[in-house]
């Protein structure tokens, strides 16, 4: 079994990335942030899609690769430290799961079209595409309500992003948030109870 690698606070806090100057510099504080945390993100980017249903075609690597994508196009970030790098890598990532969902969404429209005119597919292999599609729903359903939240406790959503998106432990939270482990906790039993109130209400007609 691979070993597990370790959380963000044992970095070298001394390491952390001096504002860049110029969009080649900016790539290179990237890249350098990047080598130091990658074992670390891959791990809890694999242990989010561990937690998907069946039939989730994203991989880990597809999810880390994109969430390096979406950070490098971030042109006015200053790269200074990691607490910063995996706050906007868990925002990164709740932007790509959530636009994987709306696809799936998307996908499950059209399924329901073309079983409509009789041609017909493999009846196992649409029924986990058809979950994964209702999955999609509620995350969508889920990014709607932390939007709602996000207007008056944008704390509790940073706890989300980092807990439920990005798939970090509450000492990691905590240290990304600057904040203490106990605080992650109970922002995140709040912000929970908020969106089932919030995707609840939603569901009754």
């Amino acid at each position: 079994m691979a070993s597990r690698s370790p959380p963000p606070s044992n970095l070298d806090p001394t390491q952390s990335m001096q504002a860049p100057q110029g969009a080649d510099a900016q790539r290179a504080a990237l890249d350098r942030m990047w080598s130091l945390v990658h074992g670390e993100l891959r791990r809890a980017a694999h242990g989010k899609l561990a937690l998907e249903r069946p039939g989730h075609t994203l991989s880990t690597t597809a999810l880390v690769h994109e969430t390096y994508l979406r950070l490098a196009s971030q042109r006015e970030v200053r790269w200074e430290d990691k607490a910063q790098f995996f706050a906007l890598s868990a925002r990164a990532m709740r932007r790509i799961l959530v636009d994987y969902a709306r696809r799936h969404r998307h996908f499950r429209n059209a399924l329901h079209y073309d079983s409509s005119d009789g041609s017909g597919t493999d009846g196992s292999r649409d029924a986990v595409r058809l979950a994964g599609a209702e999955r999609a729903d509620e995350l969508l359903a889920l990014d709607e309500a932390l939007e709602r939240l996000a207007e008056t406790e944008e704390r509790l959503s940073s706890v989300v992003e980092c807990r439920f998106f990005a798939g970090y432990t509450e000492e990691e939270t905590a240290e990304i948030l600057g904040m203490t482990a106990r605080t992650v906790r109970r922002d995140w039993s709040k912000a929970r109870a908020f969106l089932y109130h919030a995707l609840r209400d939603r569901a009754e007609p």
